[in-house]
């Protein structure tokens, strides 16, 4: 996985599934039927919070400088090479989520 790209040998759709929910920050729900395993490699321009959120570490070198390619910011957006580049598509529905919910917090007592 890096920057815009995310490719895999022997992946099933349910692991594709739950890295895409982590890329979208959204619940992903497969819906194919698909039960086999897949080699893929998908590339995307990373939209301005996922770049934030998969940003290198801080270091002594840029991307950049370390030899990175640029990024193309005229590539297609991350649901775009879904469907052109793995056939399969992204719509976005309404639908139950679970969810935690803190109701009520208290500090420990002390032993």
């Amino acid at each position: 996985m890096g920057r815009g790209e995310l490719s895999g040998t022997a992946v099933t759709i349910e692991s594709l599934v739950q890295e895409l929910t982590a890329q979208t920050g959204r619940t992903v729900i497969d819906k194919t039927d698909l039960k086999r395993e897949y080699d893929f490699k998908l590339q995307w321009t990373p939209e301005l919070g996922q770049m934030n959120s998969m940003a290198p570490p801080p270091g002594p070198q840029a991307p950049a400088a370390a030899g990175a390619p640029a990024s193309d910011a005229t590539g297609p957006t991350l649901v775009t090479a879904i469907q052109e580049q793995l056939g399969l598509k992204l719509e976005s529905a309404k639908g139950p989520v679970e969810v935690i919910v803190v109701d009520h917090v208290e500090r420990p007592s002390a032993n």
